[in-house]
C-alpha cells in the first residue's frame, strides 16, 4: 500500500468509528431521557398501595420497567414512599424488569414537601433506615444524594445510613 491509499483507509476508519461512536451516544441519551422523573400530580395514586401520593410527607419514588412496546417501556410507576417501592422493586418477579428508580433527595427540601425536580438515580443514593422520621406507610426511608447527608440526618433523627445494595426486606420490616 502506497501512503496515500494508507491515509485514507485511516481517513474512512476513523469517519466510521466517528459515526458508529456518535450513533451510540445519541441512544444512549435518548434512552436515559426516556428516564427522567414524571412529575407527580395531586390525583397519583401508589402503585403498591393505591393511596394518593400527594398525601404524605416524605421522599417518594418512581420506576421504569422494561416493557414490551415501547408504551409500556415508558410507563412510570410511582410509589407514596421509598418503601412502598422497594417493596415492590425487591420482588424478584419485579426487580428483573427494572430499568430506573429514581427517590427524592431530602437533603434538598422539607421532610413535607419533597418537589419533583430532586429526583436522584435510587441506585446512587444513601438511605436511613429506622429513623424517627415517617412516611405515607409509617417507617420509610429518607434518601439522599450525598453520604454525608445522609449520615448527618441519622445523628439528628436516628436510623443507619445504607447504600443501595444493602436495601433488603428485612430492612423494610
Amino acid at each position: 500500500m502506497n501512503k496515500f491509499t494508507s491515509a485514507l483507509w485511516v481517513i474512512i476508519s476513523v469517519t466510521f468509528m466517528s459515526a458508529f461512536i456518535s450513533a451510540c451516544s445519541e441512544q444512549a441519551q435518548q434512552s436515559q431521557m426516556l428516564h427522567q422523573a414524571v412529575a407527580i400530580e395531586s390525583t397519583d395514586e401508589c402503585h403498591l398501595c393505591g393511596m394518593l401520593i400527594m398525601n404524605f410527607a416524605g421522599p417518594k419514588g418512581e420506576l421504569f420497567k422494561n416493557g414490551v412496546t415501547e408504551e409500556s417501556s415508558n410507563k412510570v410507576n410511582k410509589f407514596c414512599s421509598t418503601r412502598d417501592m422497594f417493596s415492590f422493586y425487591l420482588d424478584p418477579e419485579n426487580k428483573r424488569n427494572v430499568t430506573t428508580m429514581l427517590v427524592h433527595d431530602m437533603s434538598k427540601m422539607p421532610w413535607n414537601a419533597p418537589k419533583d425536580e430532586f429526583f436522584i438515580d435510587a441506585r446512587k443514593a444513601w438511605f436511613v433506615a429506622g429513623s424517627e422520621k415517617t412516611g405515607a406507610m409509617g417507617k420509610t426511608l429518607a434518601s439522599f444524594s450525598k453520604q454525608t447527608d445522609a449520615q448527618a440526618f441519622a445523628d439528628e433523627f436516628g436510623g443507619k445510613v445504607l447504600d443501595f445494595t444493602e436495601i433488603t426486606i428485612e430492612v423494610l420490616l
